[in-house]
């Protein structure tokens, strides 16, 4: 493993990051620094786990940080993003304050683990026909504040996740573009598979094979059945992307230019995929850089974080929002306790969440120890059915929630709402007049799953001066009784 770590201090002119990540046993470090079109890695350094800590590691890259001569420098960390599960969501295109919640209450339906074992970060990708994809990234919060207590001997300015990296090192490094792909990084023992649009990172999937697989000695038919599963295991994680048509879709497996690599591609082409190998491109570096392609690819995923850090747009899935803050600066309140979140729709939501997480605890830590160590897209497709099993035997509430915010006015406010199986529904809220209150009955009495809407009790309240009122109704066939 070699080290490039004569630091040029004639090149430190400009803001420069130093990154650091850890896969497997091994630390790596990178300086980088961007100018316009190109970025300059002006060193490389890494050290066995096993003999250099953390702690010690941070010294030799010459951390803490602080000023230099001409610029200044930041510390980020990068997180193994192999425990890490990945959801994409779609929900109804609706104000920010009541985004929130929809999101909260979605995601944690779908936890490995009940929800305040668990951190979540999550960004919207896309609009389309009043719809919004939202993909969201969800860690056991123990593993987190483990890895940021053993980072913050140095105090990273942020900590960043491994998967985005490799997508943000593929458009800056490996030619990468901003259509739809698939980014493949094949790692010692895993790999990652990331899929990427507009250059970010709206999905992944962690595999538990990588290069000693393929290079175990063995025979000759060993081999091929290592690559039939690796070829299974990759169209597994397309369709679990839910691509609609993955023959077509371009597959970039990150190469360092030997023959594994390109073998590797060969066979996801044999299976009928769209797959080639994809080299760094020298010419994105600076003329100062002297580095190899073999370099480049061994130090991918430190590259990519930096690379994170010097254009950073704070769009970045920060799972560690919550559990770090830099130089014991104030812990930043998160977004799910933000007072913003408000609104009938939002606060209806949060009273749902209990509901939700406990219809799936079960089955969450049935599926959640077997993918703990490896991530296994076989265990993760495995955990989806299962929660496939649970959705069918529930109803949905998300569904449920838009149609009676639909049906309610400006002059609408919902206080609360109660859902029990086999009784039914009740909502409470208050109006301007009962004008208001008979046109959301009428209202809700038009939505196809929604029958025996009943009024009681619409009075008025004598220190607000509001008409408050109680609705119960059926849905579906969740709210009757079975014989």
């Amino acid at each position: 493993m070699r080290n490039m770590s004569t630091k040029r201090t004639d090149m430190m002119t400009e803001a420069a990051v130093i990154a650091m990540t850890q896969d497997e046993d091994c630390l790596r470090a990178v300086c980088l620094q961007k100018r316009r079109a190109v970025f300059d890695v002006v060193w490389i350094k890494s050290s066995r786990l096993n003999q250099s800590g953390w702690r010690d590691f941070a010294d030799e890259c010459g951390l803490p940080v602080g000023k230099t001569a001409d610029g200044e420098q930041i510390a980020v960390a990068g997180f193994n993003s192999a425990n890490v599960v990945f959801y994409r969501i779609d929900v109804p295109a609706v104000k920010q304050d009541e985004l929130a919640a929809m999101v909260r209450l979605q995601s944690e339906a779908k936890l490995p683990l009940p929800a305040e074992q668990m951190e979540l970060a999550w960004r919207p990708t896309k609009q389309k026909d009043g719809q919004m994809t939202i993909t969201a990234a969800a860690a056991k919060k123990e593993q987190l504040q483990r890895f940021a207590a053993n980072v913050s001997c140095f105090e990273p300015a942020k900590i960043l996740l491994d998967c985005e990296a490799i997508v943000k090192v593929w458009r800056e490094a490996f030619g990468g573009n901003k259509q739809q792909a698939v980014v493949v990084s094949i790692g010692l023992s895993g790999t990652v598979v990331c899929l990427a649009e507009q250059a970010k990172l709206i999905n992944a999937v962690n595999l538990d094979m990588g290069t000693v697989d393929f290079t175990a000695e063995d025979e000759q038919a060993t081999q091929q059945e290592t690559a039939e599963r690796f070829t299974r295991d990759v169209k597994g994680a397309l369709e679990l992307f839910g691509c609609a048509e993955p023959a077509t879709l371009p597959i970039y497996v990150l190469s360092d230019g030997g023959g594994l690599m390109e073998e590797i591609a060969s066979h996801l082409v044999s299976a009928g995929l769209n797959a080639q190998a994809a080299l760094p491109q020298l010419q994105k570096l600076s003329e100062d850089t002297h580095l190899t392609v073999e370099d480049i690819y061994e130090y991918r995923v430190p590259i990519g974080i930096g690379l994170m850090a010097l254009e950073a747009d704070g769009q970045e899935l920060n799972v560690f929002e919550r559990l770090y803050r830099p130089g014991g600066k104030e812990e930043k309140k998160h977004w799910s306790h933000s007072p913003k979140v408000t609104g009938s729709l939002a606060a209806i939501m949060l009273a749902l969440l209990i509901i939700v997480s406990c219809l799936v605890d079960v089955v969450s830590e049935k599926s959640w120890s077997g993918s703990e160590a490896k991530g296994s897209l076989r265990q993760l497709i495995q955990r989806q059915g299962l929660m496939k099993t649970v959705a069918q035997q529930r109803p949905d509430l998300l569904k449920l929630l838009s149609e009676i915010n639909a049906s309610g006015g400006d002059g609408i406010k919902l206080d609360s709402f109660e859902f029990k199986k086999g009784q039914p529904i009740n909502i409470a809220g208050q109006a301007q007049n009962i004008e208001q209150v008979y046109e959301f009955q009428k209202k809700l009495l038009g939505q196809k799953d929604i029958t025996e809407v009943k009024l009681t009790n619409p009075a008025k309240d004598s220190k607000s001066g509001k008409l408050k009122f109680t609705i119960n109704f059926h849905y579906r066939n969740f709210t009757k009784k079975r014989s």
